[in-house]
């Protein structure tokens, strides 16, 4: 693919970006919406902008919870978007961790994050600019994820973010809102 069909992206980090932090989310029931995260999902996608989730979900590979409930928790996420006319155009999700069970229990796997895994590949399989593409996410990992895959890198202050250090953020938000209002005021 020619670098000028590449369009760029943002990705989003799930849990604590675009939900409320809850350990292991595994039942859909307990999926809550960040207060704004929905319309800001909404106007990147008016604007024609891939929005990906990149999640870890050590929970998987722990053996708290399986791939069907990842699924099912998701597929609640779906719905609630939709009511305000906002979709996810893919979603990337690493199991593995240090602690995490069978082929899962890889400390320093290429997908989770901070490395960048589930950005490139998700860059290859989309046509995806990581150069002119976001990392959105509410700690300090998801930042080097994105800068470590090319990307510039937004810090929410919600879920973790409020006791991460900003620094190495190109831009610092108090929640998905207001992150996506100002990259879209510095869209290419």
């Amino acid at each position: 693919m020619s670098p000028s069909s590449m369009k760029p992206a943002v990705f989003l980090d799930r849990d604590g970006t675009l939900n409320e932090e809850v350990d292991y989310l595994c039942d859909p029931e307990r999926l809550v919406l960040i207060p704004g995260a929905a319309a800001a999902v909404a106007r990147l996608n008016a604007r024609g902008i891939p929005v990906v989730v990149v999640t870890n979900q050590s929970g998987i590979g722990r053996g708290k919870y399986g791939w069907q409930e990842f699924a099912a928790v998701m597929s609640r996420m779906e719905s609630l978007l939709a009511l305000e006319r906002a979709r996810i155009d893919a979603v990337y999700a690493s199991a593995h961790h240090e602690k995490g069970q069978g082929e899962y229990a890889v400390a320093d796997h290429p997908d989770r994050k901070p490395n960048p895994g589930m950005l490139r590949r998700a860059a290859e399989e989309h046509g995806l600019d990581l150069g002119r593409s976001w990392m959105v996410g509410d700690k300090a990992l998801d930042l080097e994820a994105g800068h470590r895959a090319g990307c510039r890198s937004a810090l929410v202050r919600t879920g973790y973010g409020a006791g991460v250090d900003g620094s190495s953020a190109d831009l610092v938000a108090a929640d998905l809102a207001e992150a996506v209002d100002r990259i879209l005021e510095q869209w290419p």
